[in-house]
Parts: C-alpha cells; structure tokens; sequence
C-alpha cells in the first residue's frame, strides 16, 4: 500500500504523527476513523494523488503515530488537540492552507479543525458522520443501541481497555463487520495493519480516551461554538446501508452547522473508503477541484 508515497513520522510538540504524503497539486489532508489508521485510504489516496498533493496521517492514539498520556480532563485527546497535531503537520510540509477529508473520528477531527482553525481549512469533506453534539442530544433507544461502543468505550478507565484487551483482534473485527458490509471488501494487507496497530493496549487506552473526550470536553468545545457556522464548503458522503441514512437528514443537519453544504449517500455501509472507494474518489475529485 501507498507504494509511490514518502513516509515520515513529524514531530508536533512533542507528539510523533506517522504520516505517508505523495501526489502533486493542492493539498489535501485525509484524516482515518475508528478503529483504523491511514491505511483505510489506500484505495482513494492514489486517485486523488493524480491531481493533489495527498497526506494521509495517523492520528494520535492510533496507527503508529505517538499515544500520549491523559488525565481526568481526557484533553490529550480533544479534537481541539487532535486538529492542532494535523495543522502542524500540514504546516511541517509546508502547507498553510489545505482541503481536508475525514472519516468517522476522523471527520470530528477535521469539524474541529474548520472551527478553531478557518483560515486554514478551504475545503471539508466529512464522511458518514452528523456532529458529535447533534448525535449526542438526540439519543434514543435505537441510537444508543446502534452506538453501543460510543457508551462502552467511554467508560471509567480501565473496564473497556481490560475487556478489548482480552481479545482485541475480536472486537476490531467485530466493529468492522458488523459497521460495514461485512470483512471481505477489506484488502488483506490493510486489515492486518488494523490488527497490529490495535493490539497495542496504549492504542486501546488512547482510542478509548478519543471517546471519553468526545463526551465531555468535546462536548464543552461544541456547546461554546454552537453559534458558529462553518465558511468554507462542505461535502457530506455516507452510506445508505448504515445507521446515519435511516436516522438523521444528513444534508439538513450539516446545513445547521455549515454555509454552503452539497452531498448524497452511496449504496455502502459505512467504511465509504474501503466500500466503494471508485465513487468516493470520483466524488471527492469533483469537490477538491470545486467542479
């Protein structure tokens, strides 16, 4: 995977972020989902690399990138913390303002970063993901069942990590088939990468802390913006087999959030990348070149 792209860990205050950039043109970050790393764009990085310059990290806590400690506050792993890693990465390569493209935790990553960093973001593409505060405050029965590791993960340290770590490779299997159309569509190469960097207990710790944070001190960030609206375009893709589709008006509910909102579902689960990723970059193609 990602044979024709350079690969570099970056230091960003002292947190080593495991990056692969390649391609020529305008930048475009690509920020992963849970329970994954940079891999999952394996299949959409070297399309997009035929027209922008593509950086594909893995964020903190995952991958191979760094897992710092964290404390009663979870703020190690804000998003505000999180997004602060990817801009120092951008900005260590050179890039002061970039596209970004994020997936599951990584598009919470990249909502973040179009709020507290707008003059860097000129476009944001989230992929099968409403607002962290929106999918919070309007839990129901079939939500929180749907999300159930939203609701597992996030409790007292270490009840999640002791009881992942029984069997990690289980529960991230588990997680991908059952979120998704199933293991198949997965390529080998990067699902054993999955099951690497997740049998790691400090990546276990730290995905749980990603979760934690999203209930509390995200939480507390989304609340003190909640009167901000988003300035650069945004594009909005998700599956019409997954829980997003049957639950929220996707489209309307980014249009609370954000100016200038376009999109549609693709006939996928909700690993869109891995799924279906022809359309996802055929999509994204169109959007990165404003077309």
């Amino acid at each position: 995977m990602f044979e024709e792209f350079t690969r570099s860990t970056i230091a960003v205050d002292g947190v080593a972020i495991n990056v692969v950039y390649g391609g020529d043109g305008p930048p475009v970050l690509l920020l992963h989902g849970y329970p994954q790393s940079h891999a999952m764009w394996h299949r959409v990085a070297p399309a997009l690399a035929e027209q922008f310059t593509v950086v594909a990290p893995d964020l903190r806590g995952y991958g191979d990138s760094a897992k710092p400690a964290s404390g009663a506050d979870h703020a190690a792993y804000a998003k505000r913390a999180t997004a602060q890693d990817q801009v120092g990465v951008m900005a260590a390569l050179g890039f002061e303002r970039f596209a970004v493209v994020g997936h599951d935790r990584g598009a919470r990553v990249a909502h973040r970063m179009t709020l507290d960093h707008p003059d860097r973001v000129s476009r944001l593409a989230v992929l099968d993901i409403v607002p962290t505060l929106k999918a919070f405050t309007e839990v129901d029965q079939a939500k929180a069942t749907g999300y159930y590791h939203w609701f597992f993960l996030i409790q007292p340290y270490d009840l999640p990590e002791r009881l992942i770590g029984s069997d990690p490779g289980f529960f991230l299997r588990w997680c991908l088939k059952s979120w998704g159309g199933g293991l198949d569509f997965f390529d080998p190469e990067a699902l054993a990468h999955y099951e690497r960097c997740f049998a790691d207990p400090a990546a276990i710790h730290a995905s749980c802390e990603d979760y934690r944070a999203a209930a509390t001190i995200d939480l507390a960030h989304d609340r003190a913006d909640l009167e901000r609206r988003i300035d650069c375009p945004v594009l909005a893709l998700w599956g019409s087999r997954g829980r997003i589709d049957a639950w929220f008006d996707v489209l309307e509910t980014w249009r609370e959030r954000a100016r200038e909102v376009s999109g549609r579902a693709l006939d996928a689960g909700h690993f869109l990348a891995e799924e279906r990723p022809d359309e996802v970059a055929q999509a994204l193609l169109a959007f990165l070149r404003g077309s």
